[in-house]
Parts: C-alpha cells; structure tokens; sequence
C-alpha cells in the first residue's frame, strides 16, 4: 500500500490507517531515548460543556465525536491536566503527524543553526541544496521557505487530484524522488512578498538539513530532539524509495512525545533547564516578522486564513509572541499541537476528520474551529 491507495480526501474513514502507518507504509525509525521523561500528572481537569463558535455555543463532545478524535492531551505548567483516547488512538499508538511534521523541521533547522551546520538563514537554500538554474529554489532565502514565502507556485487544494500537494504526496508511490521534486518546482512570486502554504517548503528544509549536516533526518532528529525530550516510545518517518524523509507530514509519534515540542516552545526552547532549541529561534519561530505573514495575509489553496504565520508555525490572530500569546503546529485531518503561553497551557489533538478535504471550506475542514475549541479548553483549566 502507498499514499495514494488510502483515499485520503474522499470522505473514506481514515482513523484506522492514521494510526498504523509504520505497518502499512515505508518508514525509518527513531529507537525511544534512552531515559525516557515521563509526562508528571497533574491534578484532572473535566472539558468545558460548549465552547463558542459565531455567536454560539457548541457542544464539546459532538465536535470531537464529529472530527474523529483519537487522542485528546491536555497539558498545564507541563503536568497532564486531561487525557483521552478513542477509536484507533492509544497512549502507545504512534499516530501520524501530517504537517505537525513541519514545526519538529523547523525545530532542528535552530538547532543545525546554532551548531555552524547553517551559516545563516539568510544564505540561499540554493549554496546547499541541489536545483535546477531558474528553478522555484534558485533564488529564496532559508528564511523565505522557513516562512513559506519562497515564491514557489504552489496549489494545496486537497480536493483537487492534480493539484502540487497531491503530486508530491505520490512522489511516496515510487513516481519520483522527493528530492528531485524539490530540484524541479517553478518559481511563480517574488521570494519574501507572498506567504502562500507550500509542502514543498518544508521537503527543502529537510533536504537542506540532509545536506548541512551529512545526516539523515531521522539520524538527527533522534539525536537532538528524541533523545534530550526523552521520547517515551519508538517513533518513525515516512520515507521515499531513496530513503529521505517525507519531511513536511510523515513524522509518527505519539501524543506525548508530540505535547513535548509544544512544551519545548513554551518554555522557550528550554526543557528541564537544558537549553535544546536556541531561546532567539523559539522565539522568532512564533512571530509574524512581516506584513505578508500577518493574520488574513498567508493563503492555503486559494483562500486567506485568520492565521500568521513564523517559522513553519501557525500563529492565531491578535497573537503570536513566545512569552504571551498562542502558536499552533497544524496538519490536515486536524492535527494540532497548540500552545497558549499566558495560561501555560499545551494541548495535543489527533484527529481524522472524515469531511477534511472534501472541500477546501471551513465548514468541512474546521481549522478555525480546532483552535476555538482548544482555546476554550485552555480558557476553562483551572488554576493547577
């Protein structure tokens, strides 16, 4: 079985696959750390009733019912609060991350940084990455793909089978190399003035941490981040026939390793007093540094969102400092790691939602939805 036999974006229930994909589908693993950290508990909290949405109130339970939630983890001042699992989810079960994957990139992207494998993220991603003259690559800064603002012509319509996303997810059928994806795509804007949402981004940033650090992903990965964050169970990648990562949505791992790169930014790059991502990176990662990256400027598909957009981070609007406001890694199917700072507050969310795609409206895909429910979780903790 490969991608492109799971009838993703049909309607077709994808809970079963979503958490089994190191069975079903090629893949490299990362082993748990060593000293694995165990999530402390906290004292339990019960989920708000309803939350609001339009002027109304919703109730909880139908919407994690109706987006087939999995794992629902709530975490505050780094203690679990909340936890549940359903359908095929599990406190075991390494779930698939879909573009979750991006910000655990851009995570190590500081780090490579900060090591000297990365002069500056502002060299082109062309002085390490191959591609061809003239090329979507040839041109663009690090900073410009960190902030999908490379320029590259891009359509992430779920809906549409000929559209890029869908192209590249076939790549994983043996079609092409990722790599040679990333070497071909075509420049469509100028680099820096469009923040348009580009799975091709993220697969440059891992062909570009491949090639600055002479490592495979997983190999680095499991050294900077698995292995410090204390990774609790085995994790896994989805790789092409050549053995590269699918870096912008293959990443496996469960609901408490996940909860642990939200934690990690919370805590500005800190955990358990050990520096692990540069304090200036985690930082930086969260802010909307430009007007093309504010609220209602990044474009998924065709639409604007009510969403900024940082270093491969979603950023709420009104929002988006490390040390007061909200971020959010997102995949589809609704897929969530959302931090809410000023309450010290983590929540992981794993979903397959069957609607997701069948459309590129909110009404089936509820990415705003997503965050307003979790605010509210956030919103009604109380005081641990």
């Amino acid at each position: 079985m490969n991608l492109t036999e799971l009838g993703l974006f049909t309607g077709r229930p994808q809970f079963e696959n979503f958490a089994r994909f190191k069975d079903i589908l090629p893949v490299s693993r990362m082993t748990a750390a060593a000293q694995p950290c165990p999530l402390p508990a906290g004292p339990a909290a019960t989920l708000p009733e309803t939350y609001a949405l339009a002027g109304e109130q919703r109730a909880t339970e139908d919407f994690l019912d109706q987006t087939d939630t999995a794992a629902l983890l709530v975490l505050q001042h780094g203690a679990v609060r909340h936890e549940r699992y359903r359908l095929t989810g599990g406190p075991t079960v390494q779930w698939i991350s879909w573009s979750v994957a991006k910000s655990f990139v851009s995570a190590l992207v500081g780090i490579a940084l900060a090591e000297g494998h990365i002069r500056s993220i502002d060299d082109p991603i062309a002085a390490y990455i191959t591609v061809e003259p003239g090329s979507a690559y040839d041109g663009p800064s690090i900073r410009h793909v960190l902030q999908m603002s490379s320029g590259a012509r891009w359509n992430e319509d779920y809906a549409d089978t000929a559209s890029d996303v869908h192209r590249l997810g076939a790549t994983m059928a043996g079609v092409m190399p990722l790599d040679t994806f990333v070497a071909t795509m075509v420049r469509e804007a100028e680099p820096g003035t469009v923040c348009r949402y580009n799975s091709g981004d993220t697969q440059a940033l891992g062909s570009l941490l491949v090639k600055a650090t002479g490592r495979s992903l997983t190999e680095y990965m499991r050294e900077k981040l698995v292995e410090p964050l204390g990774f609790e169970a085995d994790s896994y990648w989805l790789i092409d026939g050549t053995g590269m990562e699918m870096a912008f949505a293959g990443l496996n791992l469960t609901a408490r390793d996940y909860a642990k790169l939200g934690e990690l930014y919370r805590n500005l790059g800190r955990w358990q007093g050990r520096q692990i991502v540069p304090e200036a990176w985690a930082t930086a990662s969260v802010r909307a540094e430009a007007p093309h990256l504010q609220p209602g400027r990044p474009i998924l598909a065709d639409h604007p969102l009510d969403l900024g957009y940082g270093y491969q981070w979603w950023l709420p609007a009104g929002e988006g400092t490390a040390n007061q406001g909200e971020f959010s890694a997102m995949g589809i199917y609704n897929q969530l790691v959302f931090v809410d700072s000023a309450r010290a507050v983590t929540i992981v969310k794993l979903s397959a939602n069957p609607a997701y795609g069948t459309s590129m409206d909110e009404a089936t895909n509820r990415e705003m939805e997503n965050i307003a429910v979790l605010r509210a979780i956030a919103a009604a903790l109380p005081p641990a």
